[in-house]
């Protein structure tokens, strides 16, 4: 199981072995267990953090299987060359870190498409006092510090991002809340062939019954009824109301966004496959915006799930994928037309008092 994640707003030191591994976590969205991560340095000098990387790490038979499948991926965008780490294993005493052997596979595989491996390190776990070594140097070594208290911790922390214990606990925020509900929604969209507005006043119309959802979620009053939840997936099949929806997602971080993104989860949770690709693509949106970019593949992969056709989403996973930082994908919201209808005309979100 692999996550590709593009370049993010968490600050990184790559190098700083100690620093990188612990920041680890927050710079993926999870804490990790036994895996291989693999980070590219973007031109000109390097210094930037590109694509990431995370997978399993592989069985003695499998490893250069896994090599050759990694290495292209940092092809397919710029970068000067790549950091792998590894996490877990034991370590035998006088011997080298473990792994040795799949790090020469990577090495090998990355040189194919010129691509140096710039630092190798091994970790046995990401956590406070845990044991680190370079496989080059053995003078590189030490402890790790708590991760809670590197740069990219209180980043996470100022920003309200949550480390999650597991990827697959991540994940699980993707999944349908009632699927009983979600089969009653796709029994009915599956009746309607046209959205159920006049076509004179259609837009406005979706566009009201968005705003809608967004008072009901200021004021915490839960899931959609089945009918609501229905309009809603009417709503955002029509191209003007997505694009306003786009335009949510920036400035990324800020309330309104997280509202927007909340509000798109909460979708996801609540409508059946094909109409759930829409507001899994928002949501992937505004969380690669924001940085955000283990989640953001998620999203998208459950969008492509529900609508394996669907472009947007097509677009933004290969995006993804080739570590294209999110600020290349601003233009998707302020190229929108939204004059008629800036944010579904709601006001603004209240502060939260302090």
């Amino acid at each position: 199981m692999t996550t590709a994640i593009p370049t993010g707003r968490t600050p990184v030191d790559l190098r700083n072995p100690a620093q990188l591994l612990a920041a680890l976590p927050y710079l993926l969205g999870f804490r990790l267990g036994a895996s291989v991560v693999l980070l590219g340095h973007r031109p000109p000098v390097g210094d930037r953090l590109g694509l990431v990387m995370r997978a399993d790490l592989p069985r003695r038979e499998d490893r250069i299987h896994q090599a050759r499948a990694l290495a292209p991926r940092f092809a397919a965008a710029p970068h000067t060359g790549v950091t792998v780490a590894i996490i877990g294993g034991r370590r035998r005493s006088g011997g080298p870190p473990p792994h040795a052997g799949f790090v020469d596979e990577l090495a090998v595989a990355l040189a194919e498409f010129g691509l140096p491996v710039l630092h190798a390190v091994w970790a046995a776990d990401i956590a406070e006092g845990a044991p680190w070594v370079c496989y080059t140097d053995e003078d590189c070594a030490g402890e790790l510090p708590d991760p809670a208290s590197t740069v990219a911790a209180a980043a996470a922390t100022e920003s309200g991002t949550v480390v999650f214990d597991s990827r697959e606990e991540l994940a699980a925020l993707l999944a349908p809340r009632s699927p009983e509900a979600v089969a009653r929604r796709a029994d009915e969209l599956s009746r309607l062939a046209e959205p159920p507005w006049p076509e004179s006043t259609r837009v406005d119309d979706a566009a009201a019954e968005i705003r809608a959802a967004f008072d009901r979620q200021r004021r915490g009053e839960g899931p959609p009824t089945d009918a609501e939840a229905v309009r809603l997936a009417c709503a955002l099949t029509l191209s003007e109301i997505r694009d306003v929806c786009l335009t949510m997602a920036v400035p990324p971080g800020t309330l309104e966004a997280r509202e927007a993104e909340r509000l798109w989860l909460t979708l996801v949770q609540e409508l059946p496959a094909p109409e759930r690709a829409e507001a899994a693509t928002l949501l992937g949106y505004t969380a690669f915006m924001r940085g955000e970019g283990t989640f953001a593949g998620m999203a998208l992969e459950n969008a492509l799930e529900a609508a394996p056709d669907h472009l947007m989403a097509r677009l933004l996973t290969t995006v993804l994928d080739h570590g294209m930082p999110p600020e290349q994908l601003l233009g998707l919201a302020l190229a929108a037309e939204t004059d008629s209808m800036p944010g579904f005309g709601l006001e603004p979100a209240e502060q939260p008092p302090f």
